[in-house]
């Protein structure tokens, strides 16, 4: 139980890694709140963990909705001791097609997204010391042909978690990022599936498989609690011996 008596909000946090988080925080013995702007199929997790998790809808792309959410997390567990960035999009296309409503799509949830749950968050870490997890990819710091967008924002997110680690540390808040590789979970998983594509991608696992998402919720639990109270600014790659080209 080493996240007991903490208070975490998980943008993005119904599906995919953002649930897998909230899920092993709950284990962990933290009061979750889980945002996100459709529910999917969090039901269960609600019913197993009544008095400790909980649903909001949020906009992360609006100041307002998530000041909402952050005022909401502490109105009713008393405190809001973790954030996780994690609600992101990704849309293909290359450079010469790839449209400005996708690219504006991707800035706006990515990047602008987590600045705005970052700013929403600050007064409430403030108040007894907190952390802030900025969720990357892999793709941030390799070349993926047909993803400039989702790369581009992943890269700004990763320096932004490094500027707001060194600005907001003296305030007692902790600010570090957590990048996937590729995980069987969401996009990876549809990349498994491919036949074609899993065997180019194959042979660059130097652990010879993707990802679970549980393994990456692992590293998130390492980045929330006091095991990590000297981590600052640093991002975690949790990709298992990634050869890329």
């Amino acid at each position: 139980m080493r996240l007991a008596g903490r208070t975490a909000v998980i943008t993005g946090g119904t599906r995919g890694l953002g649930r897998a988080i909230a899920e092993r925080y709950l284990a962990e013995g933290a009061n979750v709140v889980a945002a996100a702007r459709s529910p999917y199929d969090f039901k269960e997790v609600l019913d197993l963990h009544p008095d400790r998790a909980r649903l909001e809808s949020v906009d992360v792309t609006s100041a307002d909705s998530l000041g909402a959410l952050m005022a909401s997390a502490r109105d009713c567990f008393g405190s809001v001791d973790v954030v996780v960035a994690n609600a992101g999009v990704s849309r293909d296309g290359r450079v010469e097609r790839l449209s400005e409503e996708h690219w504006q799509e991707m800035v706006g949830t990515n990047l602008t997204g987590t600045f705005l749950t970052t700013q929403a968050a600050v007064p409430f870490l403030k108040e007894r010391g907190g952390r802030i997890i900025n969720v990357s990819s892999s793709m941030a710091t390799r070349v993926a042909v047909g993803a400039a967008g989702y790369c581009a924002t992943k890269a700004a997110i990763e320096m932004f978690t490094k500027v707001s680690a060194i600005e907001l540390g003296p305030k007692g808040i902790l600010v570090n990022g957590l990048a996937p590789g590729i995980i069987d979970e969401g996009m990876g998983r549809a990349l498994k599936n491919n036949d074609k594509a899993w065997e180019a991608y194959r042979t660059r696992f130097a652990l010879g498989r993707a990802g679970r998402a549980e393994e990456v919720a692992a590293a998130a639990v390492f980045l929330a609690d006091e095991a990590s109270s000297y981590v600052n600014g640093h991002v975690l790659e949790v990709n298992g011996g990634l050869l890329w080209a």
